[in-house]
């Protein structure tokens, strides 16, 4: 499928770093119009000046995405930028580390609230955009592994992630009658900052004795014999945003080189 996103406005939440940044730069190079959007407007106005440099099209935008107001200036701009939204990429999330006894209500509205709420808002507001400028969309929603499976130290997080699973199959049962494609990328075990931060929290909460012991632990029986890579979610990724996936919704893409078999 060469330039099957050619032309096509796609919003990517954080995208600032990791696999927001792989999905959004590798899209870019596939002729699409990208909005890098991220919590830290630095990171996602580097992301963009990287793209632009490359030869691609991008701009920065601030968004917090429990925040409906931020979540619809993001959408505005995108707009205002490039005539229309065709795609976005509900990506932006957080991870945090607990002992299942020691999850607190704090802890759990932070982690559904960010991985939820965010998901759920930036859904509502693009279908509202869809539905407006006419002609469908399409939604691809960041899950995980942990939206099929429950990890105890991940507890709260991986009810997170089961909950964007839930609202993707749910938003592809309401929308599908506006041409609007709703699916999930959950990835496995991918090198990124965020796993950085989980594998501390294992560490931290004396679930492991050293650095990257749990990354190991993880990542020791992927099929195909390593962790991921943030570019390994790339391909999909254009997959779903571009007119090659318009016969398929509600679906969740396990991508995790075969440690989840479902």
């Amino acid at each position: 499928m060469p330039n099957s996103v050619k032309g096509r406005s796609i919003i990517v939440t954080g995208a600032g770093r990791g696999i927001g940044e792989a999905i959004a730069r590798g899209l870019a190079a596939s002729g699409a119009n990208l909005v890098i959007a991220d919590i830290d407007e630095a990171s996602a106005a580097k992301v963009a000046g990287a793209i632009g440099a490359e030869g691609g099209k991008a701009i920065a935008v601030k968004v917090d995405v429990v925040d409906r107001a931020s979540v619809r200036r993001m959408i505005a701009a995108t707009v205002e930028a490039y005539g229309r939204l065709d795609v976005i990429f509900n990506n932006a999330g957080i991870a945090q580390v607990r002992k299942f006894l020691d999850i607190t209500e704090e802890d759990w509205r932070r982690v559904l609230d960010v991985n939820g709420l965010g998901v759920l808002i930036g859904m509502q507001e693009a279908v509202k955009q869809f539905i407006a400028q006419g002609g469908g969309g399409k939604i691809v929603n960041t899950a995980s592994i942990a939206g099929k499976q429950g990890y105890e130290p991940l507890a709260h997080y991986s009810a997170s992630k089961f909950a964007v699973v839930a609202l993707t199959q749910a938003a592809a049962r309401a929308f599908g009658s506006h041409k609007i494609n709703v699916n999930a990328i959950c990835p496995g075990v991918v090198a990124t900052d965020m796993w950085k931060l989980i594998d501390k929290g294992f560490k931290d909460e004396g679930l492991t004795s050293r650095e990257n012991e749990a990354f190991e632990s993880f990542s020791a029986g992927i099929l195909l014999g390593r962790p991921s890579a943030s570019d390994d979610l790339v391909g999909v990724s254009e997959f779903l945003a571009s007119s090659g996936s318009d016969y398929v919704t509600g679906q969740s893409f396990v991508v995790d080189g075969g440690m989840v078999l479902v």
